[in-house]
């Protein structure tokens, strides 16, 4: 079933690139607009064919997705990858190790001598 929903999903997915395409650009962002002020173009330009082709493309597009994600979720179920395919993970990996010590902070900077000066020595020019 849900190889059918995805054939479909990507069906309508070209479909939609398609007329988009074929629709005429009215808006100008690209600045290949209708040329001069106005003329037959005037406000908000009645919807065409393709404009409901489009609307009704990208609402059959987004049920198909939102099927889709509700599909994934329900199989996936709180199991992981490893436990689905069979692989045990090692003992290790799943607890820390209890013999080995923490790094404390002051182990990863260098040693400092016990004479030298809490503030570096001024440098006159």
């Amino acid at each position: 079933m849900e190889n059918i929903i995805l054939t479909v999903h990507l069906i309508l997915a070209l479909l939609m690139i398609g007329v988009v395409l074929l629709q005429r650009s009215e808006g100008g962002g690209l600045g290949m607009g209708s040329g001069g002020g106005g003329g037959a173009i005037s406000g908000r330009a009645a919807a065409t064919a393709l404009g409901k082709i489009t609307w009704v493309l990208a609402a059959c597009f987004i049920a198909t997705s939102i099927t889709l994600t509700i599909m994934a979720a329900n199989r996936a179920g709180s199991d992981s990858v490893a436990n689905q395919l069979g692989i045990d993970a090692p003992a290790s990996a799943t607890a820390p190790a209890t013999d080995t010590p923490a790094v404390k902070p002051e182990d990863l900077l260098p040693p400092v001598p016990a004479d030298a000066p809490a503030t570096p020595a001024k440098v006159e020019d």
